[in-house]
């Protein structure tokens, strides 16, 4: 219980704007913190993913600024490293003045860090005078593995020897998921969960106003208003405003906030059009979030694999759980949903996203319908094993080895000019 409950409170955490360009500017700001100037030359290396979920998507509170020299000069700029990944939080539109300025004198280079962990960015930040520093985020989007000033340890993490990043999730399976959900004092977590549902409703609200991205939530929602069709458009609508640089903040899970959305909304849409009570919402998302993480823990934070497809398949499994605390049920619906949805590449951070998690959702959603009408997919369909655990596991296996060469091959295409 425990355990489980500080997993929640370490991964349901605020972040405003996509965390992959915030991340980067948070590097930045710890860098120009402990320079003390704003540098004068700026070398920013980044793995693949990070490249990739950078390219397209619009950095918040930048007036519609993209791409990773974008979220290094607002970072630098602006930015507050004690915010985390509310880093950018504080811009103003001097800063905004400022950052383009900045990025106008052509300071910084940017080059792809190979051979690292799929999330791996570091700055080599110069002043004039030669003083230099350098801050590695690797492995989660806040976790600040290395600062040096003048070749001088400032802080180094264990990470950085390439500790496993998942190794305290390895008490994660759905059977003990569900047994949290169903006896965990609520107290305990009341308050994320609050937060999560109010965040990212409040994003989700904002898509559907259709200003955002190509407003695939409110397209979907002015075509169809079924119950399945609103779960499919609230998330979708949360992204719409997030991928295209909303400054409204949300409530991520597994370090992204589109993940956090996609397990969000559609257990809202389902209370609330079935009535269900907070509690069973707030035993739904529990569900929905763990399961969310222990699908990811195999994959890794970023990789080929869009992650928004583990948290459709959640979602599935926490709609689930509110309409028949079925443990057998919660496990078919994991299965038949990720037969159904694996295999959808992550092509970057961008609007289209909104359009992904639509088809996760969906995909989520139909897993459990399949579950209810005893209709399911049998072991030895494609990656379906015999147990739950060993089927999650293959597709983590898949995603995270089988798909690096998908990777490579995705960042060059995108690049292409």
């Amino acid at each position: 219980m425990k355990n489980y409950t500080e997993l929640l409170r370490s991964e349901l955490i605020m972040a405003l704007g996509c965390t992959e360009p915030i991340s980067i500017a948070l590097a930045a700001a710890k860098a120009r913190e402990v320079l003390g100037v704003i540098p004068s030359k700026i070398e920013v290396m980044c793995s693949g993913n990070i490249i990739k979920n950078v390219k397209g998507v619009t950095v918040p509170n930048t007036n519609g600024m993209k791409g990773v020299e974008a979220a290094t000069t607002i970072g630098t700029v602006a930015g507050d490293s004690c915010l985390g990944l509310e880093v950018l939080s504080k811009v103003t539109e001097d800063d905004i003045k400022a950052a383009k300025d900045l990025m106008a004198k052509d300071i910084i280079t940017v080059s792809l860090k190979e051979g690292v962990e799929n999330l791996d960015i570091e700055i080599v930040a110069e002043d004039d005078n030669g003083n230099n520093v350098d801050v590695e985020i690797k492995n989660k989007h806040t976790n600040i593995v290395k600062v040096t000033k003048n070749d001088e340890v400032i802080h180094i993490d264990n990470c950085y020897t390439h500790t496993p990043e998942y190794e305290n999730y390895d008490e994660l399976s759905v059977k003990d998921i569900f047994e949290y959900a169903n006896n965990v004092n609520l107290e305990e977590v009341k308050d994320l969960l609050e937060k999560q549902i109010t965040l990212n409703s409040e994003i989700s609200d904002e898509g559907l106003t259709g200003k955002w991205g190509v407003a695939m939530g409110k397209i979907l929602i002015d075509e169809d208003e079924s119950i399945r069709t609103k779960a499919k458009a609230r998330a979708a609508a949360g992204s719409d405003a997030r991928m295209s640089g909303c400054s409204l903040p949300v409530v991520i899970n597994a370090g992204s906030g589109n993940q956090g959305i996609t397990c969000t909304m559609p257990l809202v849409v389902f209370a609330n059009e079935k009535n269900y009570d907070r509690e069973t919402l707030y035993r739904g998302l529990l569900i929905t979030n763990l399961t969310a993480l222990h699908i990811k823990r195999f994959i890794g934070r970023l990789s080929a694999f869009c992650g928004v497809t583990s948290a459709g398949v959640a979602a599935g499994a926490g709609i689930c759980y509110m309409e028949t605390k079925d443990l057998d049920l919660i496990e078919k619906t994991i299965g038949n949903a990720l037969m159904i949805a694996s295999g959808m590449i992550c092509d970057g951070a961008k609007p289209s996203c909104a359009a992904k998690i639509a088809t996760a959702v969906d995909a989520g959603i139909s897993g459990y319908y399949l579950a209810k009408n005893n209709r399911n997919f049998e072991p030895g369909d494609g990656l379906l094993k015999d147990d739950i655990e060993e089927t999650i596991r293959s597709i983590g296996y898949v995603a995270k080895e089988g798909m690096k060469e998908t990777d490579i091959i995705v960042l060059n295409t995108m690049i292409q000019k």
